[in-house]
């Protein structure tokens, strides 16, 4: 069983690897047909994200709620970051963030969500304007306070941006599959963190602080981050799927909280101030849940 899971894996990833390289390079006769698929690639190329399959509750031994934060400072990351910028770049590669932007923005993503437990929804009009800000410059006040027209150079607009996005939260599930009997790892949540764009040029630190944009149910948003490819850095010709980068946890991240009896709080909440304490904590998370599936067969 395991195998024929294996196997299928590897020609899914094999298939939807392929699928969107740089279409017909080495066929073109112009420009403009870079990209171009023959109807025959296009139907080749339908293909979906590998299902996850059934798991009744009754197979689940034991399980734990993490939530991570996923750091795009850190070079592991950098697949989830760029490009930043997209006037020179291939139209295929794209942001993660602009990948889930774009599509609240065309409808295709309909539940967005406040926080991480799903218990409030957020509207697409609502975050959009919670991502872009009007503001006066000190001569447009001038101007009004002597009764004069705003001049339209005096109001500055500003939008966040994919390189305005600094981490990517996530809230997953380890749970020990005992029909498997395998210690398994399951997406649930994710959501983009940014500074607060009414204060994201604010000199004062104490205001940029980072907060959460929206988050998606994961598994909701997973054919369309099947279709979205990002650079792949073993081979240019192999980009990979933002499904697949974050299935196979093809990424660097800290644990910052764990389900808890405390009502889930957060590991700076009870070690505040140390941030070497917290790193502690969470690679003790981290061996904690290692730990578990060796105990599962040592006991």
């Amino acid at each position: 069983m395991h195998v024929k899971n294996i196997i299928l894996l590897l020609l899914s990833v094999f298939a939807f690897q392929l699928s969107n390289a740089q279409v017909n390079i080495l066929n073109a006769k112009v420009a403009s047909d870079i990209g171009v698929k023959s109807e025959a690639r296009i139907e080749a190329d339908n293909d979906k994200p590998l299902p996850y399959g059934y798991v009744d509750d009754r197979d689940i031994l034991w399980s734990v709620e993490v939530w991570e934060v996923i750091d795009l400072n850190e070079r592991a990351n950098f697949p989830l970051l760029f490009p930043t910028d997209t006037l020179e770049i291939d139209a295929y590669r794209r942001s993660l963030y602009d990948v889930l932007l774009k599509n609240i923005k065309n409808g295709k993503i309909q539940d967005i969500y406040v926080d991480s437990y799903f218990t409030q929804t957020k509207t697409a009009e609502s975050i959009e304007a919670s991502l872009s800000k009007v503001d006066t410059l000190d001569v447009g006040y001038e101007q009004l306070n002597a009764g004069e027209a705003l001049s339209p150079e005096y109001v500055t607009h500003r939008n966040l941006e994919s390189a305005d996005i600094a981490q990517y939260h996530i809230r997953g599930i380890w749970y020990f599959d005992k029909r498997q009997g395998e210690l398994k790892y399951r997406l649930l949540a994710l959501a983009p963190v940014a500074p607060d764009v009414n204060f994201i040029d604010s000199d004062d630190s104490t205001m940029s602080a980072l907060v959460p944009l929206f988050w998606v149910f994961y598994p909701q948003v997973r054919d369309i981050l099947h279709e979205a490819k990002t650079f792949n850095r073993k081979n240019d010709a192999r980009p990979v799927s933002f499904d697949h980068v974050l299935n196979a946890r093809m990424f660097s991240s800290v644990i910052f909280k764990e389900a808890n009896v405390y009502g889930d709080r957060k590991i700076k909440e009870f070690l505040p101030d140390n941030a070497l304490f917290q790193l502690l904590e969470a690679d003790k998370i981290k061996e904690k849940i290692r730990d578990r599936e060796q105990d599962m067969w040592t006991n």
